[in-house]
């Protein structure tokens, strides 16, 4: 009778490692590259917001926010987390 019992939970055990290999351990590692990239934000890279909105990162701020310059001399403030691409790295300073 408990092997009967074991049996029939381990289709669910399966299931649950191919859910986690396929769907969940991809989506972490995902978020943690878009993460770095966005800690790796400076001043001078060209960027792509989720709104669609390309511009150049103008300033840096430490609340989450940085500065982006979409035109000549017009800046909006933009948080960190929607930037959803970087088109442009900056070289560092040596």
């Amino acid at each position: 009778m408990e092997g009967g019992a074991i049996a029939q939970f381990i289709p669910l055990i399966l299931i649950f490692a191919i859910m986690y290999f396929l769907l969940i351990r991809p989506q972490q590692k995902k978020m943690k590259q878009h993460q770095n990239m966005v800690e790796a934000l400076r001043r001078g890279d060209q960027v792509l917001t989720q709104g669609g909105i390309i511009g150049k990162v103008a300033k840096v701020k430490e609340d989450g926010e940085i500065e982006v310059e979409i035109a000549e001399g017009v800046k909006v403030r933009v948080v960190k987390s929607t930037i959803a691409q970087v088109l442009n790295k900056t070289e560092p300073a040596a």
